[in-house]
Protein backbone atom coordinates (compact mmCIF):
# COMPACT_ATOMS: atom_id res chain seq x y z
CA UNK A 1 0.00 0.00 0.00
CA UNK A 2 1.30 3.42 -0.64
CA UNK A 3 0.38 7.14 0.58
CA UNK A 4 -2.42 8.80 -1.15
CA UNK A 5 -1.89 10.68 -4.05
CA UNK A 6 -3.46 13.34 -6.12
CA UNK A 7 -5.78 12.21 -8.80
CA UNK A 8 -3.24 12.93 -11.16
CA UNK A 9 -0.22 11.66 -9.73
CA UNK A 10 -2.42 8.19 -9.14
CA UNK A 11 -3.12 7.87 -12.96
CA UNK A 12 0.40 8.40 -13.87
CA UNK A 13 1.16 5.44 -11.29
CA UNK A 14 -1.03 3.21 -12.29
CA UNK A 15 -0.24 3.67 -16.10
CA UNK A 16 3.79 2.80 -15.30
CA UNK A 17 2.46 -0.23 -13.24
CA UNK A 18 0.09 -1.41 -16.38
CA UNK A 19 2.78 -0.79 -18.68
CA UNK A 20 5.29 -3.09 -16.77
CA UNK A 21 2.47 -5.92 -15.87
CA UNK A 22 0.63 -5.54 -18.98
CA UNK A 23 -2.43 -6.10 -17.22
CA UNK A 24 -3.60 -5.28 -13.44
CA UNK A 25 -7.02 -5.76 -11.56
CA UNK A 26 -9.21 -3.44 -9.84
CA UNK A 27 -9.26 -4.62 -6.96
CA UNK A 28 -5.21 -5.06 -6.51
CA UNK A 29 -4.79 -1.43 -7.72
CA UNK A 30 -7.39 -0.03 -5.34
CA UNK A 31 -5.74 -2.02 -2.56
CA UNK A 32 -2.68 -0.55 -3.55
CA UNK A 33 -3.39 2.78 -3.49
CA UNK A 34 -5.82 2.69 -0.62
CA UNK A 35 -8.62 3.75 -2.11
CA UNK A 36 -12.12 2.57 -3.27
CA UNK A 37 -12.50 0.37 -6.35
CA UNK A 38 -14.57 2.98 -7.74
CA UNK A 39 -12.10 5.72 -7.57
CA UNK A 40 -9.78 3.72 -9.61
CA UNK A 41 -12.80 2.85 -12.26
CA UNK A 42 -13.09 6.50 -13.03
CA UNK A 43 -9.04 7.15 -13.06
CA UNK A 44 -9.19 4.16 -15.74
CA UNK A 45 -11.49 5.38 -17.46
CA UNK A 46 -10.01 8.46 -17.92
CA UNK A 47 -6.62 6.74 -19.18
CA UNK A 48 -9.05 5.16 -21.65
CA UNK A 49 -10.51 8.36 -22.58
CA UNK A 50 -6.76 9.30 -23.51
CA UNK A 51 -6.14 6.14 -25.26
CA UNK A 52 -3.33 4.89 -22.76
CA UNK A 53 -4.99 2.00 -21.62
CA UNK A 54 -8.13 -0.48 -22.49
CA UNK A 55 -10.64 -1.78 -19.74
CA UNK A 56 -11.93 -5.25 -20.13
CA UNK A 57 -12.70 -7.85 -17.30
CA UNK A 58 -12.28 -6.15 -14.59
CA UNK A 59 -9.18 -4.76 -14.85
CA UNK A 60 -6.88 -2.14 -17.65
CA UNK A 61 -4.64 -3.51 -20.17
CA UNK A 62 -2.69 -1.97 -22.55
CA UNK A 63 -3.65 -0.89 -26.07
CA UNK A 64 -3.16 -3.60 -28.72
CA UNK A 65 -4.60 -5.03 -31.94
CA UNK A 66 -3.68 -8.40 -31.11
CA UNK A 67 -4.51 -8.62 -26.98
CA UNK A 68 -7.96 -10.63 -27.36
CA UNK A 69 -9.98 -10.09 -24.18
CA UNK A 70 -9.97 -13.43 -23.37
CA UNK A 71 -6.43 -13.47 -23.68
CA UNK A 72 -5.94 -10.57 -21.05
CA UNK A 73 -8.51 -12.31 -19.15
CA UNK A 74 -6.12 -15.42 -18.11
CA UNK A 75 -3.68 -12.87 -17.88
CA UNK A 76 -5.13 -12.11 -14.64
CA UNK A 77 -4.86 -15.51 -12.97
CA UNK A 78 -1.55 -15.79 -10.39
CA UNK A 79 -0.76 -12.71 -12.42
CA UNK A 80 1.91 -11.60 -9.00
CA UNK A 81 3.29 -14.87 -9.64
CA UNK A 82 3.73 -14.94 -12.83
CA UNK A 83 5.69 -11.74 -12.77
CA UNK A 84 8.33 -13.26 -9.81
CA UNK A 85 8.87 -16.06 -12.06
CA UNK A 86 9.83 -13.80 -15.36
CA UNK A 87 12.10 -11.62 -13.07
CA UNK A 88 13.56 -14.65 -11.60
CA UNK A 89 14.41 -16.07 -15.05
CA UNK A 90 15.59 -12.40 -16.47
CA UNK A 91 17.70 -12.39 -13.65
CA UNK A 92 19.34 -15.88 -14.01
CA UNK A 93 20.36 -15.47 -17.62
CA UNK A 94 23.22 -13.73 -19.25
CA UNK A 95 23.63 -10.94 -21.71
CA UNK A 96 24.54 -12.09 -25.43
CA UNK A 97 22.61 -15.80 -25.25
CA UNK A 98 20.29 -17.24 -27.69
CA UNK A 99 17.11 -18.26 -26.64
CA UNK A 100 13.36 -19.87 -27.72
CA UNK A 101 10.45 -18.54 -26.35
CA UNK A 102 7.02 -20.28 -26.42
CA UNK A 103 3.28 -19.22 -26.33
CA UNK A 104 1.75 -18.56 -22.71
CA UNK A 105 0.89 -16.03 -20.71
CA UNK A 106 4.26 -16.93 -18.40
CA UNK A 107 6.59 -16.44 -21.47
CA UNK A 108 4.63 -13.16 -22.12
CA UNK A 109 5.78 -12.08 -18.74
CA UNK A 110 9.12 -13.30 -19.22
CA UNK A 111 9.35 -11.29 -22.83
CA UNK A 112 9.16 -7.75 -20.42
CA UNK A 113 11.33 -8.88 -18.04
CA UNK A 114 13.57 -9.52 -20.71
CA UNK A 115 13.90 -5.79 -21.28
CA UNK A 116 16.77 -5.62 -19.12
CA UNK A 117 18.98 -7.67 -20.82
CA UNK A 118 21.11 -6.84 -23.10
CA UNK A 119 22.22 -8.32 -27.12
CA UNK A 120 19.90 -11.31 -27.02
CA UNK A 121 19.05 -13.39 -30.29
CA UNK A 122 15.32 -14.30 -29.74
CA UNK A 123 13.41 -16.91 -31.75
CA UNK A 124 9.62 -16.92 -30.67
CA UNK A 125 6.66 -18.13 -31.78
CA UNK A 126 4.64 -16.21 -29.12
CA UNK A 127 3.63 -13.05 -31.16
CA UNK A 128 2.54 -11.22 -27.89
CA UNK A 129 6.32 -11.45 -26.97
CA UNK A 130 7.43 -10.61 -30.44
CA UNK A 131 5.89 -7.38 -30.30
CA UNK A 132 6.94 -6.60 -26.37
CA UNK A 133 10.52 -7.74 -27.80
CA UNK A 134 11.44 -6.26 -31.66
CA UNK A 135 12.04 -2.59 -30.53
CA UNK A 136 14.56 -3.34 -28.44
CA UNK A 137 17.88 -1.97 -30.55
CA UNK A 138 19.90 -5.07 -28.77
CA UNK A 139 17.49 -7.27 -29.06
CA UNK A 140 17.25 -9.63 -32.54
CA UNK A 141 13.80 -11.50 -32.85
CA UNK A 142 13.36 -14.13 -34.92
CA UNK A 143 8.93 -15.01 -35.58
CA UNK A 144 8.31 -18.28 -36.62
CA UNK A 145 6.04 -18.59 -39.66
CA UNK A 146 2.64 -20.01 -39.81
CA UNK A 147 -1.04 -19.66 -38.55
CA UNK A 148 -1.78 -17.27 -35.98
CA UNK A 149 -4.25 -19.09 -33.00
CA UNK A 150 -6.67 -15.82 -32.28
CA UNK A 151 -6.90 -17.20 -28.64
CA UNK A 152 -3.46 -16.87 -27.86
CA UNK A 153 -1.57 -15.10 -30.62
CA UNK A 154 0.87 -18.17 -30.70
CA UNK A 155 2.20 -19.18 -34.68
CA UNK A 156 1.26 -22.50 -35.16
CA UNK A 157 1.73 -25.25 -37.93
CA UNK A 158 4.70 -27.48 -39.72
CA UNK A 159 5.87 -23.74 -40.89
CA UNK A 160 6.54 -22.54 -37.81
CA UNK A 161 8.12 -26.64 -36.05
CA UNK A 162 9.99 -26.73 -39.38
CA UNK A 163 11.42 -23.01 -38.48
CA UNK A 164 12.57 -23.88 -35.23
CA UNK A 165 14.29 -26.84 -36.04
CA UNK A 166 16.44 -24.97 -37.93
CA UNK A 167 18.08 -23.14 -35.02
CA UNK A 168 19.98 -24.02 -31.94
CA UNK A 169 20.00 -21.74 -28.90
CA UNK A 170 21.34 -21.45 -25.72
CA UNK A 171 18.33 -21.83 -23.87
CA UNK A 172 14.72 -22.95 -24.33
CA UNK A 173 12.16 -20.68 -21.95
CA UNK A 174 8.90 -23.05 -22.28
CA UNK A 175 5.10 -22.35 -20.55
CA UNK A 176 2.85 -25.83 -20.29
CA UNK A 177 -0.70 -26.37 -19.51
CA UNK A 178 -0.07 -28.90 -16.47
CA UNK A 179 2.24 -30.94 -14.80
CA UNK A 180 1.50 -34.42 -13.70
CA UNK A 181 2.43 -36.13 -10.17
CA UNK A 182 4.79 -38.44 -12.71
CA UNK A 183 6.64 -35.42 -13.94
CA UNK A 184 4.66 -35.41 -17.21
CA UNK A 185 4.57 -32.18 -18.65
CA UNK A 186 0.96 -31.91 -20.52
CA UNK A 187 -0.83 -29.12 -22.75
CA UNK A 188 -3.95 -28.44 -24.62
CA UNK A 189 -3.49 -28.22 -27.91
CA UNK A 190 -1.11 -30.78 -30.61
CA UNK A 191 0.05 -28.13 -32.57
CA UNK A 192 1.63 -25.73 -29.67
CA UNK A 193 2.77 -28.75 -28.23
CA UNK A 194 4.77 -29.57 -31.44
CA UNK A 195 6.68 -26.23 -31.63
CA UNK A 196 7.17 -26.30 -27.85
CA UNK A 197 9.25 -29.54 -28.34
CA UNK A 198 11.06 -28.14 -31.32
CA UNK A 199 12.06 -25.34 -28.73
CA UNK A 200 13.16 -28.24 -26.33
CA UNK A 201 15.30 -30.75 -28.43
CA UNK A 202 17.37 -27.35 -29.88
CA UNK A 203 17.69 -25.76 -26.53
CA UNK A 204 20.98 -26.37 -25.02
CA UNK A 205 19.55 -25.85 -21.15
CA UNK A 206 15.65 -26.02 -21.01
CA UNK A 207 13.96 -23.54 -18.61
CA UNK A 208 10.68 -24.30 -17.67
CA UNK A 209 8.04 -21.86 -16.25
CA UNK A 210 5.45 -22.63 -14.11
CA UNK A 211 3.25 -21.73 -11.45
CA UNK A 212 1.61 -23.53 -8.89
CA UNK A 213 -1.62 -24.44 -9.99
CA UNK A 214 -0.04 -26.29 -13.01
CA UNK A 215 0.90 -28.78 -10.48
CA UNK A 216 -2.99 -29.17 -9.99
CA UNK A 217 -4.52 -29.13 -13.13
CA UNK A 218 -4.27 -31.95 -16.11
CA UNK A 219 -4.79 -31.32 -19.99
CA UNK A 220 -4.28 -33.66 -22.49
CA UNK A 221 -1.61 -33.75 -24.83
CA UNK A 222 1.74 -34.78 -23.75
CA UNK A 223 4.33 -32.61 -24.13
CA UNK A 224 7.16 -34.21 -22.29
CA UNK A 225 8.71 -34.91 -19.12
CA UNK A 226 10.47 -33.11 -16.00
CA UNK A 227 13.41 -35.23 -16.85
CA UNK A 228 14.20 -33.24 -20.56
CA UNK A 229 13.86 -29.50 -17.87
CA UNK A 230 17.27 -28.55 -16.66
CA UNK A 231 15.63 -25.65 -14.43
CA UNK A 232 12.31 -25.30 -13.26
CA UNK A 233 10.78 -21.43 -12.21
CA UNK A 234 7.98 -21.93 -10.11
CA UNK A 235 6.18 -19.79 -7.39
CA UNK A 236 5.73 -22.37 -4.67
CA UNK A 237 7.72 -25.49 -3.47
CA UNK A 238 6.11 -28.51 -5.96
CA UNK A 239 4.17 -31.29 -4.45
CA UNK A 240 6.26 -34.19 -3.13
CA UNK A 241 6.21 -36.47 -6.05
CA UNK A 242 7.27 -33.92 -8.47
CA UNK A 243 10.01 -32.52 -5.93
CA UNK A 244 11.17 -36.24 -5.45
CA UNK A 245 11.51 -36.39 -9.25
CA UNK A 246 13.90 -33.15 -9.08
CA UNK A 247 15.54 -34.17 -6.85
CA UNK A 248 16.37 -37.80 -8.07
CA UNK A 249 16.93 -35.90 -11.60
CA UNK A 250 19.32 -33.37 -10.49
CA UNK A 251 16.99 -31.17 -11.90
CA UNK A 252 17.63 -26.96 -10.56
CA UNK A 253 14.65 -25.20 -8.78
CA UNK A 254 14.39 -21.93 -8.63
CA UNK A 255 11.34 -20.66 -5.96
CA UNK A 256 10.10 -17.42 -7.04
CA UNK A 257 7.85 -16.15 -4.39
CA UNK A 258 5.14 -13.56 -5.27
CA UNK A 259 5.66 -9.89 -4.72
CA UNK A 260 2.54 -7.93 -4.49
CA UNK A 261 2.29 -4.43 -5.92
Amino acid sequence: MVRRMKGRQRRDAIFEIVRRRGFVVVEVLAEHFNVSTQTIRRDIQQLCDANLLVRHHGGAGLPSSIVKIDYAAKRVACLAEKEAIAEAVASYLPDNVSLFLSIGTTTEMVARALLKRHRLKIITNNLHAAEILHAEAEFDVSVAGGTIRPHNGGIVGPQATQFVEQHRADYAIIGIGAVETDGTLLDFYPDEVSVAQAMMRNGRQVLLVADHTKFSRTATVAQGSLTDVSVLFTDNAPPAPVAGLLEQSGIEIVLCPAQRL
